[in-house]
Order: C-alpha cells, then sequence, then structure tokens
C-alpha cells in the first residue's frame, strides 16, 4: 500500500490560557473526530506546536482525497461542531483565503 505525507501549518490565538484548552481538546479528541479522520484515509495524523505555531503530519492511503474529506465533514454534524469550537483558539495564517484554516507547507528538503 502507497502512502502520502501532508504536512500543513496553522496559528493559535497568541494566548497561553487559549492554548492551554487547546491542548487539553487535543489530548482527548473526541471520538467521532477520530473516527471521521481515519475513515477518510487519513492513516497517521500528528501535531505538532511551538508557541502558537502549529504544525501537522498526515500520512494518507490511496483512498485519501482532500475533497473526498471537505465533503465528508460537511455531512457529519459532530465534526462540524468540533470545528466550530476549534475556531475559538485557532487563527489564520496571513497567506489564507477566507475560511482557510490549515495550510499545505512546501517541502524544500528530503534527506535520506
Amino acid at each position: 500500500m502507497s502512502t502520502r505525507r501532508y504536512c500543513m501549518a496553522l496559528d493559535l490565538k497568541d494566548d497561553p490560557k487559549l492554548i492551554a484548552e487547546y491542548e487539553q481538546y487535543h489530548a482527548a479528541v473526541w471520538p467521532e473526530i477520530a473516527d471521521s479522520i481515519l475513515s477518510s484515509g487519513v492513516i497517521l495524523l500528528e501535531i505538532y506546536r511551538i508557541m502558537n505555531r502549529l504544525f501537522m503530519i498526515m500520512e494518507v492511503d490511496e483512498q485519501f482525497s482532500f475533497e473526498k474529506k471537505a465533503a465528508m465533514d460537511a455531512a457529519n454534524p459532530k465534526v462540524q461542531e468540533w470545528e466550530a469550537l476549534m475556531w475559538k483558539y485557532q487563527q489564520a495564517l496571513p497567506v489564507a483565503k477566507e475560511g482557510e484554516k490549515w495550510i499545505m507547507m512546501d517541502k524544500i528538503c528530503a534527506i535520506s
């Protein structure tokens, strides 16, 4: 099975209290959210933070597409609830388009 990796970035609001709350939610992600992510073809999802910058790594299978994931999310009220709640903590990067959250990062180096 072949996999693809996507790396994305997003900022949190620069408020220690909000950042701590965001991390608490992610320490116990709602089961419906984890199920939605995994059922879309995501094999692994990790989020890292430094200060208020988030970095997400997604490894996906050949069935995954961002269009399919967006359609699944739009049809899932629990995912919509989660996303609305998370937006309390998140802020778009300066390069984001209207309504865009996570921004794809460009790979600039690979050593193996």
